[in-house]
Order: C-alpha cells, then structure tokens, then sequence
C-alpha cells in the first residue's frame, strides 16, 4: 500500500516552468501522469475538479494555456454572477503559481508501475470574457492593491522610518513582500465507529490524547503524509496530535479498531495565493493517504459537539525588499525590547480588529463554524488581541482573537495569527479580507503619523475612550484568560457581541457598511459582495433544512424512554422533564407546532430573521435535552 518510487515520480512545477516546450518535455517525461484539471476557486472557495487527457492537452496546449478551458455557471457557485441565461465562465490558467500532480494512489500505471497523476492548474475565473470573478480573483486584487498602496502610504509619511526596523528610508524599498500561512487541524475515524461525547470529553478534560504518542495506522498514515507532502516541497514542520480524541482498541486479529483522533500538520509559509493553493493541496492528501489505511477524515470545524473543534491558525506577515536585496520584516520596531511593534504593524493589528465584524462573515461562515468558536475549547470568542506583558516577554495568550507571534532572537518571525478560520474556511478570501483590513488600519495610523507608543495606547485604551481610530465603546486588548476572567456579560460589553447564527453574522454587513467597505472596496464590487452573500444565505437555509433539523428531530427520537414506569417515581420525575423538552423542540399538536415546525416554515417563507432566532432556541432546547436526558440515564441501574 502506497509503495512507489517517489525519484521516478514528478510532483511540482513551480512558478517559471510553465512554458509550451518545458510543459511538453515534463509530460512526456512522465507517462504516469495522464490527466490535465483546471481549477478555478468560486466565491465559496470550491475548486474544479475535471479531467482532461493528456494527448488531447498536448494537442491544443497553445490555445489552452491561454484561453483556457469553458464551463458553465452550474459547474462553479458564483450565484448574481453566472446564472443559468448568462453562465459562460472560462477557466485561466494561473501561470504565475506553482502547479502539483494529484497522484491517485488506489490506480496504478501498468506500464510504470506509479501511481495516474493529474497535472493540476490553478485557473482564474473570467465571466463573459470580461471579469476575473471568484476567490483566486479576489485574492489576487488584494494583494495587489496591499503591495502599491502600502508602498505609497510608507513614501507619503517618510517618519515611520525612523520606527521599522532596517529601513532608513522608504526610497531605500523596492517591493513589499506578503507572506501567509496556515495550520491543518482534522479529525480521523474508522467509518464505522460514533462519537462518544462523554468518553471524549473525558479524555480531553485529562488531556489524554494531545501531543501524545500516535499508535498504528494512524501513526503510518499521519508519516506518510508528511513524507509525500516533502515530495511536494511544502516544508512540513510538524504533524502531531491536537486535543481531541480517544484510546484506540486492539482487535483478536492485531489490528486496530474504534480511532477516533484529533491531529495537526503545520508547513512553511508562502505568498498569499500560494499559501491558500497549498492548503487545498495538504487537504486532498491527506484525504486520500487516511483513506488508503481505512481511515476517515472529518475537515468540519466542530465534527462532535461537546468536545475540541478544529482550527486552522491564519498566519499573515508583511515584509520589505530593499534596493540592496535585503528583506525586512516591516512590523518590526527599530527598539525591539522597548516596543512590541513598528506603526506598520500596530495599524494592521488594529485594522483587523477594527473591522472585525465586516472580516468574521468571510471567515466564519458555516453554523458548524459558529459552533466552535464557544468558551473553553482554545477558540476565540470575541474581539481581543494580547501583545504580552512587556516587549521583551511577548505573548503567547490562546484565549484571544488575533495575536502577536514575535521572538526577539527571529526578527523575520514576527507576524499575527488569527485563530477564528476552521479548514473549511475559505482561505483565499480570509487572506483578501484580512490584508484590506490590515491596509485600512495601517492607512489610518501613519495618516495620523502616530508613533509607537502612542498606538500602544490606542490599542490598549479603555472601553469610554475616544480614539483616532479605535470605537470608543470598546476594548480591544487584554493579557488576561479571555474565557475565565470575564463573565458573558462583561466580555459583550468590553470585546462585542459575537453572532450566534449565519444570518447574524451576514447581518454585520449591513449594519457596518463602513468596515465592510474597508475589507472590500478595490477587491470585490458590488455583484461580488451579492454573490458571495447570497452564496453563504442559501448554504446555511438549505443546511437548516435539509440537515439540521432532520439531525435534531434524531436527537430528539435517539431521547427514548428506557425504565419500567412502575419502577421508580424519580425516574417518572425526571423522564416528565425529558419529554416535555422532547415535544416542545419537535412535536406539533392541534393548539401549537414545535419550534423545528416554526423553524421549517420561516425558512420556507424566507423569514430568516425568525429562522435565526429560532435557530438559536433550539439549539439551547437541545443542549437542555441532552443534560436531562444524560441525568434520566445515569440514575438507571
């Protein structure tokens, strides 16, 4: 299984290699490799996935490396763009990204021996023939508009150079340098097994399973990952396992049964758009390798409730290359030990924060999403960031939003993480948004030509605080435990109210006209912002009908009855608590519907105002339904 000559075997072709005669040569070089796939990003972050022979690629490369190949608007989501009277859409290929084999390892090339590879092209979506439309678009704007404007802003207020690090004057710059990263956090599972939320959460509470040793196929799958992913000059840096999961069990054959695990892998970091491709490429890899040990993949950002979601940790980073060839990283301070950050990177600190509630709908975007981001699972739950107590000791807080990652003895090192993205958050367009909001804070902080400590002070100023930038009615800094030093209450009135639904978190859209202005203008128009809303709307009613509420009214039948009514009256008690839970979430009668009734019915009439409100009752009911229902259980003997 999975053994095969990796030297004989092509993986990449990096930016620069893409030309007619070197394309050919590689191919033909590689017989292995039998298939040509396009992929373009749609606004939901979903890339193509076709096959097109390779002989017949060869035939027409001048005009496909061109004009690429046609599709339509049902094969992409680009809903108000590509609709069914007006859907031509032609995938570019991207020749400035690197390009990967998709190797699959369950079909063998009988003349070679390897695995069939499919050569995959990042593409760029163009509609009519006129717009570049979808995520690799949005993405690619954004870096642009960062770079120039950045470059103009630092040349327009030549004092921050007497703040960063390395630059004496922004003449002395060439380009800007973005770099991005992210971290992959998944659960696996053999098929047939099902959470045991007690058993899980048991072990995480006692920390059983994080970091620790990873045993059988697990531990040869999670290798075998890593090394294919070598193969594909990722840099791996670690794979390991994360907090969630149990014991597996050793079966009469040897062999190794009930897995249920929680892992990580985290690779090197790239410019933006390749960091986001290669995301996607770690993804299908280590689908496939898990799957070729028998091994499920959950890539879900609360696959069980109740216990450890999974994160995927956005890294952005922003550095300089000077006329003589040297890089800087441009969030540094020329007094690193006496301030945490240079102008550059407290703006883009605060940018993000700042525009926050117009940022989270492009991260957050699924209720599965929302679900993880609750108190006590090392996942943000309001708008904070920490910068450590003193310069010289920088933070590594897990209870905020957005921090800091600084090391005085790795200068280039410094950037922020934003902890909110899950693996299946669309990371070309976390990574558009996030630098526009980053530029906007930037641009307001060297407009004002702040120095560092001042926006020390801005960052750290008092909820009733005016500032030049910042809301007066909030907070936005805190060196504190987030989740145990403050109550609900206190953490709303300090840090905001997170939304608890989609259609609360779409809703920020509107009510913030002026941050979603700042994550947007320059990179998405209009139809682009309708496209991806209306995009995000139909998910989460169509998740709500077709899913969410099936999986309540099985949670609720899954609450049945299970002692002799004659047995005991604490039992009649408690069951009577259980079953009035049961009927209000899901059973209707002559004088009233349930709220999964209601909840049916304000999808189906679009009411989603109701539908969100409802939403989030029934998910308190059940909650309350399970803790009664486990109560009833455990007084059975």
């Amino acid at each position: 299984m999975l053994n095969f000559d990796t030297e004989r075997m092509l993986f990449t072709l990096p930016c620069g290699m893409h030309d007619e005669d070197t394309l050919r040569k590689a191919l033909r070089a590689h017989p292995e490799i039998k298939f040509i796939s396009l992929a373009g990003i749609d606004i939901a972050g979903n890339d193509t996935d076709e096959r097109i022979p390779v002989a017949l690629f060869m035939e027409g490369m001048e005009d496909m490396l061109k004009h690429g190949v046609q599709t339509d608007g049902s094969s992409v989501n680009l809903p108000k763009i590509a609709e069914l009277n007006n859907a031509k859409v032609d995938m570019i290929p991207d020749m400035e990204a690197d390009w990967h084999v998709d190797y699959n390892f369950s079909n063998f090339d009988l003349k070679t021996g390897l695995p069939v590879g499919t050569l995959r092209i990042p593409a760029t979506l163009v509609h009519n023939d006129r717009k570049a439309v979808g995520s690799r678009a949005i993405l690619k704007s954004s870096v642009d508009r960062f770079r120039t404007q950045l470059l103009e802003l630092l040349k327009a207020h030549p004092y921050v150079s007497n703040y960063l690090q390395g630059v004496d004057s922004p003449d002395d710059i060439e380009e800007i340098l973005l770099t991005a990263a992210t971290e992959l956090e998944f659960w696996v599972r053999t098929p047939e097994d099902k959470a045991d939320r007690e058993e899980l959460f048991t072990s995480q509470e006692l920390k059983e399973q994080y970091w620790k040793r990873t045993y059988g196929p697990v531990r040869t799958a999670l290798e075998r990952t890593l090394e294919i992913l070598e193969c594909y000059g990722l840099n791996v840096e670690m794979g390991h396992k994360e907090v969630g999961g149990v014991k597996s069990r050793l079966t009469s054959s040897g062999g190794m049964d009930h897995i249920m695990e929680q892992l990580e892998i985290d690779w090197k970091y790239a410019s933006p758009m390749q960091a986001a491709d290669n995301e996607k490429l770690v993804k299908n890899i280590v689908r496939e390798v898990f799957n070729e040990f028998g091994l499920g993949t959950s890539f879900k950002a609360k696959p069980v409730e109740g216990v450890a979601g999974s994160g995927e940790h956005t890294h952005f980073g922003v550095s300089a290359r000077l006329k003589s060839g040297r890089v800087v990283n441009l969030f540094n301070t020329k007094a690193m030990e006496e301030d945490f950050l240079s102008p550059v990177g407290y703006g883009a600190l605060m940018g993000i924060l700042k525009n926050y509630e117009a940022l989270n709908p492009f991260i957050s975007s699924s209720t599965n999403s929302l679900k993880r981001l609750k108190p006590g699972f090392e996942a943000p739950v309001c708008v904070v960031t920490s910068l450590g107590h003193d310069p010289k000791d920088p933070s590594r807080n897990r209870t905020i939003l957005v921090g800091l990652v600084r090391d005085l003895a790795s200068p280039m090192a410094t950037r922020f993480e934003l902890r909110s993205p899950n693996p299946k958050s669309n990371t070309y367009l976390v990574l558009a948004t996030g630098y526009m909001a980053m530029l906007d804070g930037i641009r307001a902080a060297l407009q004002a030509e702040k120095t560092p400590a001042e926006l020390e002070g801005s960052i750290s100023k008092r909820s009733g605080e005016e500032d030049f930038y910042l809301d007066k009615s909030r907070e936005y800094r805190s060196e504190k435990n987030v989740f145990t030093d403050y109550s609900d209450e206190e953490r709303r009135a300090l840090f905001g109210n997170p939304p608890s639904t989609v259609w609360e978190n779409l809703k920020n859209m509107d009510e913030h006209p002026d941050k979603l202005r700042a994550v947007t203008e320059g990179i998405m128009d209009q139809q682009s912002v309708d496209s991806y809303r209306a995009c995000i709307l139909n998910e989460w009613a169509k998740e709500m009908q077709l899913r969410n509420i099936p999986n309540a009214l099985d949670d609720v039948r899954s609450c049945a009855r299970i002692h002799d009514p004659a047995y005991n009256d604490l039992d009649d008690v408690m069951w009577d608590r259980v079953n009035k839970l049961r009927y209000m979430i899901a059973k209707d009668s002559m004088d009233s519907k349930s709220l999964l009734t209601k909840a049916t019915e304000a999808l189906e009439g679009e009411d989603f105002e109701t539908a969100s409100a409802l939403q989030k009752e029934i998910q308190q009911k059940l909650e309350e339904l399970k803790k009664e229902y486990l109560s009833y259980r455990r007084n059975l003997v």
